[in-house]
């Protein structure tokens, strides 16, 4: 029988094709699923939100070599927000994880997200939904602290000033009812002014140069600030008016300016709260992964005023 050397050729040309797509075959088989985890950040403008995120991103970098995070700032805008989310959902992300603007705001996206089969983790903030897991302390209990050191430090009797954070978000409602729900127990304390400043330092000082405008020497005797960024806004308004033997200033978060403050004697406490980091990446990873979480992980804080603020130094962010 006679064969042609062409024949040959072939067929083993297409003996050695096979084979390189079964090893592609096997090698896809063996390849580790990559999962995508979408970071939505309400806003990079504060030194909390930047740690959030960097400490998370950094975090997953280091430890985590199947994870991508796909990390958006919101730029303080809840339609940026909105339109962060829904690209995410449009890659088709194994898991979001959001600190939102505002709950009313993002919640809607975060429903369509979760209908669309992608998991969800909320830091710091919530939404008015459903979720997989929520990350981040308790801010009601924070309120009830600071109205408590005033009434103590002020001996039950004098005018506050309350300068709070985002109009909506969950964080600035809780701070702020658990400081006036406290605040009925004592009623030689009283708030004569309050403003939503956007948890920035610049429109905190701002306000605050008007309420000293409007409230001369002596008739102010505390400010409470919903972040620590707010109270250097107002430290630096009322240093600038030389009131600061008058009026205590207190704010949330432990950030390391505000603690050297503390020391100092220049703001009267701070109380951590907590930037969701490396927690945050942590359960995403594990939700991801289908691992059983908890559908709240609760972080804690601590109130740093003059008796403790040494242990302190150097640890903020």
């Amino acid at each position: 029988m006679k064969f042609r050397t062409g024949s040959f050729k072939s067929i083993a040309l297409s003996a050695a094709a096979l084979l390189l797509l079964a090893g592609a075959g096997s090698a896809q088989a063996a390849a580790p699923k990559k999962y995508i985890i979408g970071f939505s950040q309400a806003t990079m403008n504060v030194g909390h939100r930047v740690a959030m995120a960097n400490v998370n991103v950094q975090y997953a970098k280091e430890h985590y070599p199947d994870v991508e995070v796909i990390l958006t700032d919101g730029q303080d805008n809840a339609t940026k927000q909105v339109a962060d989310v829904e690209s995410l959902i449009a890659r088709k992300v194994d898991v979001l994880m959001i600190s939102p603007i505002t709950a009313e705001a993002l919640t809607g996206v975060v429903k369509r997200a979760r209908e669309a089969g992608i998991k969800v983790v909320t830091l710091d903030r919530t939404v008015n939904c459903p979720v997989d897991v929520h990350v981040g302390a308790e801010n009601l209990p924070i309120g009830i602290k600071v109205a408590d050191f005033l009434n103590t430090k002020l001996n039950g009797k004098g005018n506050i000033i309350e300068i709070q954070g985002t109009a909506g978000a969950s964080a600035t409602i809780e701070r702020h009812d658990g400081f006036n729900a406290e605040l009925k127990k004592f009623p030689g304390l009283k708030v004569v002014g309050n403003q939503y400043c956007d948890y920035l330092r610049e429109n905190a000082m701002k306000y605050t140069e008007d309420m000293l405008q409007r409230f001369g020497p002596g008739q102010i005797s505390a400010i409470y600030a919903h972040n620590d960024e707010e109270a250097l806004g107002a430290l630096k308004a009322v240093e600038a008016a030389n009131r600061q033997k008058e009026i205590l200033i207190c704010g949330v978060d432990g950030e390391e300016l505000a603690i050297e403050a503390v020391k100092a004697g220049r703001m009267a406490m701070t109380i951590t709260y907590p930037y969701c980091a490396p927690e945050g990446i942590q359960t995403a990873y594990k939700v991801a992964k289908g691992e059983p979480v908890s559908a709240k992980l609760v972080l804690g804080n601590d109130q740093i005023d003059a008796s403790n603020v040494d242990k302190w130094i150097g640890k903020g962010f």
